[in-house]
C-alpha cells in the first residue's frame, strides 16, 4: 500500500519528547526555598561587606563566603538529582562517620581561642560539629520512620535515640562548643513533638531536666561559661570582661532606632567596639545600620522561609520525609531564635551563628545543604 502525503505516518523526534518532559518538570519544580535562600544570602553578603569594610585583614571574607556558597550550590545540585529515600538508607553511615570526625577533632583538631573545633583540610578548615546537626536529624528520622511501639513512646523506648543524641552532644561539649550542643538538644526536643510520646513520659523528662540543670551548671559547664550566664542576668557586673560583648551588642541594636544609621555608618561595628561582628554578632551590625524596620523585614523573610518548609513537611507522604524536614527546620529556627536573642541581651551568649548571614564556611554549607534536602522532598513528594 502506498501512502499519500496526508496519509503518511508522522515520525516524532524522541529528543522533542524529552525536551518537552524536562520543560514540564521545570514548570512544576518548587523553587520557593531556593529563592528565599538566595535572598537571605544576598542580604548576608551585603551586610558582611559593611561589617568588614574598615578591617584590612578581613577584606577578603565576603569573597570566601561567596566561594563557600558556590560549593553549597554544587552540593545542592547533587542532592537534587537523588531521591530523598536514599538518605534513609545511608543515615546511620553518615551519622557514625560524623561521630568519627568529632573524635578526630579532639585528637588532631585545630585549636583557636581556647577551643578545638576544626579539622584542617589543606588550606581550608571544616567544623564537623556543624555537619553533625544534619547527621543527627537524618539518624533520628531514620530511627522513628517505623513505629516501634503501640500507644506512644515511653522512657525505655526513647533510651536509644537519647543515646544517639547524647554521644555527639558530649563530644561537642568537650571541644568546648556549648552553642552547637544546645542546638542539637533543642532540635531533638522539637522532633519529639512530632512523634507519639506518652504524656507521662513528657512530664518525667521535664522533671529530669529540671533536676539535672543545676548539676549541669555546676559540673558540666566551664568557669567562663558559668560566668556568661551570670553576666547575662547582670551584664554590668563585669562590663569590661564577660559582660562587654553583651553590652556593646545591645548598644548597637538600640542605637539603630527605627530606620538605622545607614549602610556602613554603624559606629559600633565600624569603630570595632562590637566584637565578632562578622560572625556571632552579625545581626547587631544589621540592626544598627537598618534599625527596627530593617529587622522586621529580615524576620519576615525568615518567617516565610520557615513557613514554606513547614508546608513541605506537612505535604510529604511518608514519616521519614516529615521528620527529616521538621528536624532541618528546627535547626534553622533555633539558630535564628538563639542568635537574635543573645545579641539583644534576652539570652546568654553561646556563640550560635545566624543562618545565611554569619560568616563561616561550615555553617553556610550546612545551611545550603539543609535547603537542598527540603527542596528535594518538596519536588519528589509524589514519587514512590
Amino acid at each position: 500500500m502506498s501512502y499519500t502525503y496526508s496519509e503518511s505516518p508522522v515520525v516524532q523526534d524522541p529528543s522533542q519528547n524529552r525536551y518537552g518532559f524536562y520543560d514540564e518538570e521545570l514548570k512544576k519544580f518548587n523553587w520557593n526555598m531556593l529563592i528565599l535562600e538566595f535572598i537571605l544570602f544576598g542580604i548576608g553578603i551585603w551586610n558582611l561587606i559593611s561589617a568588614t569594610a574598615v578591617e584590612d585583614k578581613s577584606q577578603g571574607l565576603f569573597r570566601n563566603q561567596l566561594i563557600w556558597f558556590g560549593v553549597g550550590m554544587v552540593i545542592t545540585a547533587v542532592v537534587l538529582m537523588i531521591h530523598y529515600s536514599f538518605l534513609s538508607r545511608v543515615a546511620y553511615v553518615v551519622y557514625f562517620g560524623n561521630i568519627l570526625l568529632l573524635v578526630l577533632v579532639l585528637i588532631i583538631g585545630k585549636a583557636s581561642l581556647g577551643a578545638r573545633r576544626w579539622i584542617g583540610v589543606g588550606s581550608f578548615t571544616i567544623q564537623p560539629s556543624e555537619f553533625m546537626k544534619i547527621s543527627m536529624v537524618l539518624c533520628l528520622a531514620k530511627y522513628f520512620e517505623t513505629d516501634r511501639t503501640q500507644g506512644g513512646y515511653g522512657l525505655k523506648d526513647l533510651a536509644l535515640p537519647t543515646l544517639l543524641v547524647a554521644v555527639p552532644s558530649f563530644l561537642i561539649m568537650l571541644q568546648p562548643d556549648l552553642g552547637t550542643a544546645m542546638i542539637i538538644l533543642l532540635t531533638f526536643g522539637t522532633m519529639m513533638l512530632f512523634i507519639r510520646v506518652k504524656p507521662k513520659t513528657l512530664i518525667t523528662l521535664g522533671l529530669c531536666f529540671a533536676v539535672a540543670a543545676p548539676a549541669a551548671y555546676k559540673f558540666a559547664l566551664k568557669p567562663y561559661q558559668r560566668q556568661r550566664l551570670v553576666t547575662f542576668i547582670d551584664p554590668m557586673s563585669d562590663p569590661k570582661g564577660t559582660g562587654y560583648n553583651s553590652i556593646q551588642s545591645m548598644i548597637a541594636v538600640g542605637s539603630g532606632q527605627l530606620f538605622g544609621k545607614g549602610y556602613k555608618k554603624g559606629t559600633q561595628s565600624q569603630l570595632n567596639f562590637l566584637p565578632e561582628h562578622h560572625t556571632d554578632f552579625i545581626f547587631s551590625v544589621f540592626s544598627e545600620e537598618h534599625g527596627f524596620a530593617g529587622c522586621v523585614i529580615l524576620l519576615f523573610l525568615y518567617m516565610i522561609f520557615l513557613m514554606n518548609g513547614l508546608q513541605v513537611a506537612f505535604q510529604s507522604h511518608d514519616k521519614f520525609a516529615l521528620l527529616l524536614v521538621v528536624g532541618l527546620l528546627s535547626i534553622y529556627f533555633w539558630h535564628i531564635f538563639v542568635n537574635m536573642g543573645m545579641v539583644m541581651g534576652i539570652l546568654p551568649i553561646v556563640g550560635v551563628p545566624l543562618p545565611f548571614l554569619s560568616y563561616g564556611g561550615s555553617a553556610l554549607i550546612t545551611a545550603t545543604l539543609g535547603v537542598a534536602v527540603i527542596t528535594n522532598v518538596a519536588n519528589k513528594k509524589f514519587m514512590f
